[in-house]
């Protein structure tokens, strides 16, 4: 562990926004609403919570039992922001971290979405940090994706056997000071705290949990993520044995961060494992 690192207090307390109770069923377009809707409905309200360093834990956290792990990893890619560099190298990286870490059978990696809390950073579409605590699959829109994603028999003979959606999420700058992600251990997890939220695009609908607070919840992160580090977070699990399922996560103001802190830079790349 780096010196800087192990200089950072082992629980830090800040702000997380969760959905507030009574919010209707929530939807957020993802483009410009029809002409008369409101861009989004529901609201949040803060929720001051203890985050644990996740770094200094006796026991590494773990996909199948937290929900997330963090790997060593480092990257061929120099320019995140070029995106055929990322779908010709740094995908195939992904693939092998995924099949490393999880021993699936087959990797189908979909998207990716690049993340800078710098405004207006050379007028690309970045989008900002998601700071409200969130799943980005429910159990429908999860099946739902693979049958998107699939031949038709393939994706059916796919969701007869277990199947995951993981998220890997790395900084692609300096080291994350300013909004890292806090990530809830998914043994504190109540199903009855998440609701379900549509993402509503121009060609379908999106399911995604949005989630009310619970004084269960325990909540940790990685301080000073490097580019050479990455957060695995499991977002959907078909398996019911007892082993995590999803573990909600969401950005936060730290409020350790500089002032003179750089803006966050990241990546996060998804994907099915199957089984």
């Amino acid at each position: 562990m780096d010196a800087l690192v192990a200089t950072q207090p082992d629980v830090i307390e800040a702000a997380l926004n969760y959905l507030a109770p009574g919010t209707a069923a929530p939807f957020v377009y993802a483009e410009a609403p029809p002409p008369g809707m409101p861009a989004r409905s529901g609201h949040n309200e803060a929720h001051r919570v203890a985050i644990r360093d996740a770094r200094k834990l006796a026991r590494h956290p773990s996909l199948d039992v937290e929900g997330f792990e963090l790997h060593a990893h480092a990257s061929r890619v120099t320019d995140f922001y070029d995106d055929d560099a990322v779908r010709r190298i740094y995908y195939p990286e992904i693939d092998a971290l995924l099949r490393a870490a999880t021993g699936a059978a087959k990797i189908a990696i979909f998207d990716h979405t690049l993340r800078n809390t710098e405004v207006g950073r050379g007028g690309r579409r970045i989008r900002e940090a998601g700071a409200h605590v969130h799943n980005d699959y429910t159990v429908a829109s999860a099946a739902k994706r693979v049958r998107d994603l699939l031949e038709p028999a393939e994706a059916e003979a796919r969701l007869q056997r277990r199947f995951a959606e993981i998220n890997v999420w790395r900084p692609i700058a300096a080291p994350v000071e300013a909004w890292p992600l806090a990530l809830c251990d998914a043994q504190s997890l109540d199903w009855q705290d998440l609701v379900v939220a549509e993402r509503r695009y121009p060609d379908r609908i999106g399911e995604t949990y949005a989630v009310h607070f619970n004084p269960r919840h325990r909540w940790f992160y990685f301080p000073l993520m490097r580019r050479d580090e990455a957060l695995l977070i499991k977002c959907f699990d078909s398996a019911t044995d007892g082993r995590a399922r999803l573990s909600v996560h969401s950005a936060f103001e730290d409020p350790t961060t500089r002032p003179d802190a750089p803006p966050r830079e990241s990546i996060e790349v998804r994907a099915f494992a199957f089984f």
